[in-house]
This record gives structure tokens, sequence and C-alpha cells, in this order.
């Protein structure tokens, strides 16, 4: 599908419920769709609610309003309504995100980590565990550490076991929350090359890159998240 990712009238608030059920309003009439091959960049402000967006996009975030269309094997579906097995499966195949931190298995090395989206959706552990070796050596990732749990590296280096689980596999559709924050200069410029490969590859990107050299390079359009603004609160 040419705009795999729609998303109309969407809007989320916070209830406060330990301050008499305050409601504090994020985000309102959120409209934009994302093209296949495209990265698309959430801009404005800390607090603007970017990663609040890309929260609901992943149904992390329930939304109060609206809608998020998403070409799901052919069929569309809308994720603000769907329901938690279909987000499952959604996240399985459709849409993948790559956080600012690492959420990992005790005692999981980082070679399995990186596999294992692949291994789910039914890729062999001996085909998936050679991706996860070409992506973490392009992340300059040392070999002595893809076989230790990534629960002892230091930030830099769980964000790159991180990036690598999520670009190992081909969704059509890849969120990008800030994921090149705990990285140095070297391992941004792979990051970005990533991001041209998945462009190429027809994948639909939307991402946060508070990095404005990051930001330039792989932003082909910016959307203004200030827009949108329906409140003031940390995203």
């Amino acid at each position: 599908m040419a705009t795999p990712l729609v998303v109309s009238q969407l809007a989320k608030s916070f209830t406060m419920h330990l301050r008499d059920g305050i409601r504090l309003p994020v985000v309102a009439g959120v409209s934009f769709s994302i093209r296949a091959g495209e990265c698309a960049v959430l801009g404005g402000p800390s607090g603007a609610g970017k990663s609040s967006i890309l929260k609901m996009l992943y149904g992390n975030y329930s939304a109060d309003e609206g809608q998020i269309i998403v070409d799901h094997g052919g069929r569309l579906v809308d994720l603000a309504k769907a329901s938690p097995r279909a987000i499952l499966q959604i996240r399985r195949d459709t849409i993948g995100y790559v956080s600012q931190f690492l959420r990992t298995v005790p005692r999981v090395s980082a070679l399995d980590v990186v596999a294992e989206p692949l291994v789910a959706r039914g890729e062999t552990r001996a085909a998936a565990q050679d991706r996860a070796r070409e992506l973490l050596g392009r992340l300059n990732l040392p070999e002595k550490l893809w076989a230790l749990p990534p629960a002892t590296f230091s930030g830099g280096e769980q964000q790159r076991v991180n990036i690598a689980r999520g670009f190992i596999t081909p969704h059509p559709v890849l969120l990008l929350d800030e994921p090149t924050a705990s990285l140095d200069a070297k391992n941004r410029e792979v990051v970005i090359e990533l991001i041209a490969d998945k462009k190429a590859a027809g994948v639909a990107l939307l991402g946060i890159f508070h990095d404005a050299d990051v930001r330039e390079a792989v932003a082909d359009r910016i959307i203004d998240v200030t827009e949108f603004a329906a409140g003031k609160i940390a995203a």
C-alpha cells in the first residue's frame, strides 16, 4: 500500500487520579499520513506530545478519539479500536518500534535479544542470529559482548542492541523514538544509513530526533506537533 499509515483526528489526555481526577489534555486533532519509503519526523518542543503520539500509534497508550488506520497484511485495521490480541499481531507483523531504552529478559544474550523478533515471525534461529550478527557488527558493538546479557552494558551499547533489534525485521511501518540519543557520532551515522536502507526498501518511518543533524539527514517531512497542542504536559 502506498500509504500504510493514516492518522485522523487523534486525541489524548491523562486523568490524574491522585489529584481529584483532573484531566490534562496532551494533543487533539492529530491528522497525518505516512507514505511508503518516507521518513517523517515529529517536530516541536519538549512536552508537545511527540512521544505520546508514537505510543498511541504502537498501542502503548489508548486514544481518547480518532483513528489510526494501518495496512495490516492488505487489510485496513483501526489500531485505536483494535483488541489487545490484534495489537500484538500488528506489532509482530506490521509496526516496529525503537524506543529510547532497551528492555530485555535477564540472562538472555545480546545476540538472542536482537534475533528474537525474527524468530517470532517464523525465521529459523540460525538465520535470525546471522542477521543479528550482521547488524551488531554494523553498529560497532564488540563481538566479545554478543554472548553477554545487555543489562551489564553501557547506555550507548544497550541502545545499539535496541536499534539492531528494531531494525532486524521487515516491518512495513517503523516508529523511532530518539534512537540516536545515546550514540556517538560514528554510530549516529550508521543509524542514518540504516534509515536510508529502510526507506529504499519502501518502509514508512515516523520518528522523533532531537539531534538536529540527524533530523536534517533523515527527514523527508516535518510534522509540527504544536499544531495539535491541547495543553502542556511532558511527553
